[in-house]
C-alpha cells in the first residue's frame, strides 16, 4: 500500500472514531466534576461486558496498523510502531475527556487502556506483516485480481459487511431511509407553513410480498457481485468472489442478528423468502459473470435504483422499530450512529462511484 492511500484511509479512520465516540453530538454541557476524573477511577468500573472489552480493542487495532502502515511508508520504519501506538492513546484520551459532557456517554480509564492496547496490536500486526512480506504479496495479489484504480471499489466491498452489522429490516436491505427522512422533514416542519408543502402519501405503504421480499434481498446480495465484477480480471475469479460474498453476506447477518436478538435466534432471519432470496441473487450473480466490466456497472446502476425502490415503498415491522431502539438505547449506542450511517449511505455511495465510472469510461472512450 502507497504511503499516499495509508495517510488518508488512516485519517479517515481517525474520523469514524471521532463519530462513533461522540455520537450523538448532543446534550453538551459542564457537569461540574473535572474532565480528567475518569483517569483515577478504580479498575474494572462496576458496570462492563466482555462485549465492551472486545469492541474497544477490536475498535483501535485498524487506526494502529494504518498509522504504522503509513509510517513505514514514509521511511519512518523505526518509528512506525512507537508513534502508531502513542497516536491511538492519544485519540483515545482526548475521547474520553470529551465524553464527560454528553450526558449519553461515559467515561473511562478502562476503555482508555484497552483503545492503547488495540492500536498497540494494530501496529505490531502491521510490523510483522511487512516484515514477512504479507503486504507486498497483498499488492501483487490485487495486481493479478484485480483492474487498475480499483481502489474505491474495494474500499465499499471492505465497508459492506460493516454496513450489514446494522439490523436492517431485510436482509441486506442497505438504504432504506426515505420513511424516516420523511418523518424527521415532518417533525422539523411542523407548526410551520413549510409542512403544507410536503407532498402526501396516496396510500399508507404495505409490507412486501414473498415474492418481493425475495427479489429485495436477491438485488441485494447482487449489488455487490456486480461491484466486484466492475474491477475483477477474469470469469473464474468472478464466480469465486460470489461465493465468497454470499458468505460474508449470510455470516455477518447473522451476526448481526445475534447481536440484536441473542445468539438463539441468530439465524430466524433466513425464513423462506429470504433463502430463495439468497440462491436467486447467488443464480443471477453467476449467470452474468461474463458479462463485461462497462455493462456490469450500468446494470449495477439500475439494480440499485430498483432495490432502494423496493425498499422504501415498504414500511419497517414492528418488531424491527424495536430492534433499533435496543441499538438506539442500549449498549450499541457508541456504533448507532456509525453503523446507521453506513446502511444509509452505502447504497449511495456506491450509486455515486458507479456514476463515476461509468462518465470516465464514457470520456476514454
Amino acid at each position: 500500500m502507497h504511503k499516499t492511500v495509508a495517510w488518508p484511509l488512516a485519517l479517515i479512520y481517525v474520523a469514524l472514531i471521532v463519530f462513533a465516540s461522540l455520537f450523538p453530538f448532543e446534550g453538551w454541557r459542564a457537569q461540574g466534576v473535572s474532565p480528567w476524573v475518569f483517569l483515577t477511577a478504580p479498575i474494572p468500573p462496576p458496570y462492563w461486558t466482555w462485549f465492551d472489552v472486545n469492541i474497544n480493542v477490536a475498535g483501535y487495532a485498524p487506526l494502529g496498523f494504518l498509522l504504522a502502515l503509513a509510517c513505514m511508508r514514509s521511511g519512518l520504519p523505526r518509528a512506525a510502531v512507537p508513534l502508531a501506538a502513542l497516536s491511538g492513546t492519544l485519540l483515545s484520551l482526548g475521547m474520553e475527556f470529551l465524553q464527560i459532557y454528553l450526558p449519553r456517554r461515559v467515561p473511562s480509564n478502562l476503555d482508555l487502556v484497552l483503545n492503547a492496547a488495540g492500536a498497540l496490536l494494530g501496529a505490531l500486526s502491521a510490523a510483522l506483516l511487512e516484515r514477512f512480506g504479507a503486504i507486498a504479496r497483498w499488492s501483487r495479489f490485487r495486481e493479478r485480481w484485480f483492474v487498475p484504480h480499483s481502489r474505491g471499489a474495494l474500499a465499499l466491498l471492505a465497508l459492506w459487511p460493516w454496513a450489514l452489522l446494522f439490523p436492517a429490516a431485510l436482509p441486506f436491505g442497505l438504504g432504506q431511509v426515505w420513511q424516516r427522512l420523511e418523518e424527521a422533514l415532518i417533525g422539523l416542519l411542523e407548526g410551520t407553513p413549510f409542512l403544507a408543502w410536503l407532498p402526501e402519501r396516496a396510500a399508507p405503504l404495505r409490507p412486501l410480498a414473498p415474492a418481493g421480499e425475495s427479489l429485495a434481498v436477491a438485488l441485494g446480495l447482487l449489488i455487490p457481485c456486480l461491484l466486484g465484477f466492475c474491477v475483477l480480471r477474469d470469469r473464474g475469479r468472478r464466480a469465486l468472489f460470489v461465493f465468497a460474498t454470499a458468505a460474508v453476506g449470510v455470516a455477518v447477518t447473522a451476526l448481526s442478528a445475534g447481536l440484536s436478538w441473542g445468539p438463539v435466534h441468530a439465524w430466524e432471519w433466513l425464513t423462506p423468502p429470504a433463502s430463495a432470496g439468497v440462491l436467486l441473487g447467488i443464480a443471477l450473480a453467476l449467470a452474468l459473470v461474463a458479462l463485461p466490466r462497462r455493462a456490469c456497472a450500468a446494470l449495477l446502476l439500475l439494480v440499485l435504483m430498483l432495490h432502494l425502490d423496493l425498499l422504501n415503498d415498504a414500511p419497517t415491522s414492528a418488531y424491527f422499530a424495536q430492534t433499533l431502539q435496543a441499538w438506539e438505547q442500549g449498549r450499541f449506542i457508541r456504533f448507532y450512529g456509525l453503523g446507521q450511517w453506513l446502511d444509509w449511505l452505502w447504497p449511495h455511495a456506491t450509486l455515486v462511484y458507479v456514476l463515476v465510472l461509468l462518465s470516465r469510461r464514457e470520456a476514454r472512450s
